[in-house]
């Protein structure tokens, strides 16, 4: 039996399947799936995983089944192999599928749990909301929580604020890309070669995201520690301000809700 099964093998899939191996919680050889897309079966044979011409026997030879197809094909996926889950534990990644929508697709018998991971989780610092209410036995619920904790860190979140958190988390690293293109554009354009200025960029986000988490402090209170009086920061600060950088985040989280 393989320790995981994918029941697509997309992007996101592709992430989690690459951050599980990198992570040293799984090794590839553990993993099985199946996709319908060729290219997606070729990597995921290439990376070492198992993959099997169909769902059905990704389900029969694996202990935890990893639902990651599109929101738009699942009620369809799920139909063809309601059968098959019975009695089995089930995760899914797929956006806009509560406990509550599972409990009316799945046998009363398949137990499940809805996750929300982000793409950072190839490199094993992702973020991943995992909905409070589900219906797995403590072994295999507390076995996914580890296996996630090996790749990032985990949230719990009661259903009604999945989706708000998958907006922060899920479609953040999207908002953060731009950031960091931005930064390294303003750069570029004083003479910073272009591959400093990525590096310095990626760097200063993954940096500053550490020190909040690490110390605990408001973020303003760590904005206000490097902007001293009359100096370049605070007036690039006062740039962002003006630009209305702080609403447009806002309204970019309020509007993938």
């Amino acid at each position: 039996m393989y320790k995981i099964g994918f029941i697509g093998m997309g992007n996101m899939a592709s992430a989690l399947m690459t951050g599980i191996v990198k992570s040293g919680y799984l090794k590839a050889e553990e993993i099985c799936g199946a996709d319908i897309s060729e290219q997606a079966c070729m990597n995921a044979k290439k990376r070492g995983h198992m993959v099997f011409e169909n769902n059905h026997e990704v389900i029969k030879h694996s202990n935890l089944i990893i639902i990651a197809v599109k929101p738009q094909v699942l009620e369809g996926v799920i139909g063809e192999v309601h059968d098959d889950l019975k009695n089995k534990a089930v995760m899914s990644i797929a956006l806009g599928y509560d406990f509550e929508k599972y409990e009316k697709l799945l046998d009363a018998s398949t137990r499940h749990l809805t996750i929300m991971p982000n793409t950072p989780v190839e490199v094993c610092e992702g973020m991943l909301l995992l909905e409070a209410k589900h219906s797995l036995k403590e072994d295999e619920y507390q076995f996914i929580v580890d296996m996630l904790n090996h790749i990032g860190s985990t949230e719990v979140l009661p259903s009604h604020l999945m989706n708000v958190g998958g907006a922060l988390s899920g479609c953040g690293p999207a908002y953060l890309y731009l950031v960091i293109e931005g930064l390294a554009d303003g750069a570029v354009k004083n003479g910073l070669p272009r591959a400093a200025a990525y590096k310095l960029a990626s760097q200063t986000v993954l940096g500053a995201g550490k020190m909040q988490l690490e110390t605990g402090l408001h973020p303003g209170i760590l904005k206000d520690n490097v902007t001293s009086p009359g100096g370049s920061t605070i007036r690039g600060v006062k740039a962002l301000e003006d630009a209305k950088v702080r609403s447009a985040f806002i309204e970019a989280v309020d509007k993938a809700c």
